[in-house]
């Protein structure tokens, strides 16, 4: 890459987004496909909404293919991998972004099987993604670890402990493995997402959603936009010399 290249750029770069069938992974995969990646759109059981986001990234000129299975599972992380090599060569770029069933109520009322999903989902996932991709990432240019991780760790939202806990985990993981892999220059970073409504969110009470604005100081909601491009500057060159942080990016909320 010359250093005529446009900055944010990602041209050549394989990125392998999970749970971007929808919601806030989607939004990333278009992103990142704009800048000039190599999508992977990975869906779990929404097949055919994966398939419609390829179909849309291709439309506008971009690359994409997809993969199914599940992330959590080391035989589907090693066979999705295989296919993604097969098609596109060595990911340069993993975001995890794949999230589970949350629930919310007193700690009392948790099973311990609804912590492990949690653990699963937000440590299990990334490390299983790196265990596998790391060899060969090894020997690129620097590749690039983003985490999506979210501003209940950093505001301590109560009757949520599972998936608190378990963000909090992400964010020490992601920290632990910045500075592991740094000699080898790549970076592990986190994006921590205030509450952007999208479809998951659509039962949620007004009521419930009239208070959370009430508390971000810029006034108004975040848009998966603007998730997506705090992952695009991380997945760039531009940040590669930025590594183990989390950026908060919730309109305020938490500015420490």
């Amino acid at each position: 890459m010359s250093d005529s290249t446009p900055p944010f750029r990602l041209d050549g770069r394989v990125a392998w987004v999970t749970g971007s069938s929808r919601g806030l992974g989607k939004v990333i995969a278009e992103t990142l496909a704009a800048a000039g990646a190599r999508l992977v759109v990975n869906a779990y059981t929404n097949r055919d909404q994966g398939e419609a986001v390829v179909a849309g990234i291709r439309e506008k000129g971009g690359e994409a293919m997809l993969v199914t299975g599940s992330v959590l599972e080391a035989a589907e992380v090693d066979r999705m991998a295989g296919e993604i090599e097969a098609g596109f060569g060595n990911v340069d770029i993993v975001v995890a972004n794949a999230t589970p069933v949350q629930w919310m109520k007193p700690v009392e009322e948790y099973s311990w099987e609804e912590y492990q999903s949690m653990v699963d989902a937000f440590i299990k996932s990334p490390f299983l993604l790196a265990q596998r991709l790391l060899p060969a990432m090894k020997q690129g240019w620097g590749g690039r670890f983003i985490n999506i991780t979210s501003e209940v760790f950093h505001s301590s939202v109560p009757k949520f402990s599972a998936y608190v806990a378990a963000k909090g985990g992400q964010i020490g993981w992601s920290r632990s493995m910045a500075t592991e892999l740094a000699p080898y220059g790549i970076t592990v970073n986190t994006v921590a997402p205030g509450w952007i409504p999208v479809e998951r969110h659509d039962g949620i009470e007004v009521e419930a959603k009239a208070a959370y604005i009430k508390t971000v100081p810029l006034g108004r909601w975040g848009a998966p936009a603007d998730i997506a491009h705090a992952v695009t500057y991380f997945a760039s060159r531009e940040a590669a010399f930025v590594t183990g942080q989390t950026l908060l990016v919730n309109g305020g909320r938490t500015p420490w």
